[in-house]
């Protein structure tokens, strides 16, 4: 690699790398009412991208398997902000905010080829603990494995019903592997919802799959076209991967963590835990879930005391109705939450999975 390449990398990656831990900062950070102080507290590293990320045109074209995900990621993370600082400057709601944020998911899937060929881009790729894992690094080090890394099967952008999966790179056949079924809020795909966990499943070895509903959101009310749908996929994947039976998660965030309940409570769910985030739950769900089922099922529930689309009040309701039905009810409630997904909660919800406390 020329010199003058190997200069350049080093030029972008940095202000890159910080752009999308900043786009990070602000979606877990998200509440209508701090928003500009948000803003402020991530800074400004998109101005220190946009500066150098021109440096990349001109590279030789037998460069192009580098340069071609740098500027995907770089222009994508730069569009993420330039609809945040239009909110930020009175221009636009909190739509915007989330149509803005939809592009910080696709500058890192544009990026994740080149944690295989950039040690940077690997370690961003990672939870921060697991950044100095001797073990786990040099497992990334080694080729990967065949049929492994990010997978998709009929998951494009306004496709519906497909999903996108993770296998991590170290994955061998000779151990069953836990598996994590994540669902996207009520706006979402799974394609976009992979990035909420990727790093965790990378990071402590688990097999992760991220649906899109097969309607504009999960089937909440009326024919439930997605429970059987969410069947057939995790068939397909037990199929082709080592799945431990006993740990099989079905997780997911406001309407998605919803309808962790109202498919994960029929007794013929397949899932073994149920781990909903800033999800809303109706009582009758807890009357009408088998009783069977519900006795003894591992339950995370996370939620956030300043959600503002489901009051807390309601998760602490939840709780208590699961708890009396028999549910194994674990309780996670973030004093600095509002209606996002709080990703470091992911390597807790692992260690609960594999049965620690």
């Amino acid at each position: 690699m020329s010199e003058a390449v190997v200069d350049d990398i080093v030029a972008v990656l940095p202000p890159l790398l910080q752009s999308l831990e900043a786009l990070s900062f602000i979606a877990r950070h998200l509440n209508p009412p701090d928003f500009g102080r948000v803003m402020e507290a991530a800074g400004a590293p998109d101005q220190a991208l946009q500066a150098v990320l021109a440096r990349l045109a001109d590279w030789p074209e037998e460069f192009a398997h580098l340069r071609t995900p740098l500027q995907s990621a770089g222009a994508a993370a730069l569009a993420a902000f330039d609809g945040l600082r239009a909110v930020q400057n009175g221009h636009g709601d909190l739509m915007v905010v989330f149509r803005a944020l939809r592009h910080a998911t696709r500058a890192q899937e544009a990026l994740y080829p080149l944690a295989a060929r950039l040690p940077p881009v690997s370690n961003f790729f990672l939870d921060p603990p697991s950044r100095d894992d001797a073990g786990l690094l040099a497992r990334l080090a080694q080729p990967a494995q065949e049929h492994t890394g990010i997978l998709h099967d009929h998951n494009d952008a306004g496709s519906r019903g497909g999903y996108s999966l993770y296998i991590p790179e170290y994955y061998t056949p000779d151990r069953a592997w836990p598996l994590v079924m994540a669902l996207h809020g009520g706006s979402g795909n799974g394609r976009g919802f992979l990035w909420s966990w990727l790093r965790d499943a990378r990071s402590h070895g688990a097999i992760l799959v991220a649906p899109t509903a097969t309607g504009s959101t999960w089937a909440l009310m009326g024919d439930d076209t997605d429970s059987p749908n969410l069947a057939r996929i995790l068939a397909s994947v037990q199929a082709c991967w080592n799945i431990d039976p006993t740990k099989l998660l079905l997780t997911g965030m406001s309407d998605g963590g919803t309808f962790c309940y109202v498919s994960g409570l029929e007794r013929a769910s397949p899932f073994t835990h149920l781990a909903p985030v800033s999800a809303t739950f109706h009582p009758l769900m807890a009357e009408m879930a088998d009783a069977g089922r519900l006795r003894g099922l591992p339950v995370h529930l996370v939620h956030g005391a300043l959600d503002w689309m489901f009051p807390v009040q309601v998760a602490r309701q939840t709780r208590d109705l699961l708890s009396a039905a028999g549910a194994d009810v674990t309780y996670r409630e973030l004093d600095d939450l509002s209606h996002t997904y709080p990703r470091e909660i992911n390597a807790e919800i692992l260690k609960w999975l594999g049965g620690e406390r």
